[in-house]
């Protein structure tokens, strides 16, 4: 697969006002170099010590974005690397990045992550709660509460997108700083764009498929 020319067609493809993040979980730095070659400007990983590593070879050339469950005790690091965290599930996790952040002298830019459809499996903020959790986020002083994030179901996410943008909307009148929409991935982030996502996320339709296991 030409992962460079792949990347080309996708990002011509998306409009200019939509950020695009290209999920790296399990790619190694010569694949991701193809796709950062190919104009992509943001990393999304889903581990700290893979995010690490990835940081220190693309070094001033990519923002860093953490998109996977983020563990409390990784929490330190993750606030060293990261440019932005997508994948805040709870409150207790953004009191953690909170105190983390202030430590090391600075605001920490985040997304609450939804539950958009109520899905057991996955983590995040129930849909309904979203203004509880907003409200409770804008409290932290070394939090930069940007906006909200979700995965969707895998079928047929589109209701569940126009939800979280309706509730994103809402947030975004409210707040000045909430400027970010995060949603879809390589199956949705069609979708995911005509429901006014302006942030999506992709890694299989640029690298192709992941080697089982990682």
């Amino acid at each position: 697969m030409d992962i460079r020319q792949n990347a080309l067609n996708i990002l011509k493809s998306i409009p200019p006002e939509v950020k695009v993040v290209a999920a790296t979980k399990g790619r190694t730095v010569e694949e991701i170099d193809q796709a950062v070659q190919a104009g992509i400007k943001i990393l999304g990983e889903n581990y700290v010590q893979d995010a690490a590593q990835k940081a220190r070879y693309f070094k001033g050339e990519v923002e860093m974005h953490c998109i996977g469950a983020l563990q409390s005790n990784k929490v330190k690091k993750a606030a060293q690397i990261f440019d932005l965290i997508q994948s805040v599930d709870s409150l207790k996790l953004a009191e953690e990045i909170n105190k983390e952040a202030g430590a090391l002298g600075k605001r920490m830019p985040i997304l609450l992550e939804v539950n958009s459809a109520n899905e057991p499996s996955k983590a995040g903020c129930a849909l309904e709660n979203v203004p509880v959790y907003a409200a409770q986020l804008l409290k932290l002083p070394n939090i930069v509460f940007k906006g909200l994030m979700t995965l969707g179901p895998e079928k047929d996410p589109r209701q569940a997108f126009r939800e979280v943008r309706r509730e994103y909307e809402k947030l975004h009148v409210k707040n000045y700083s909430v400027d970010t929409l995060s949603m879809g991935m390589s199956s949705s982030y069609k979708i995911a764009i005509e429901e006014g996502a302006n942030m999506v996320r992709i890694g299989t339709a640029f690298f192709g498929p992941r080697t089982e296991g990682l």
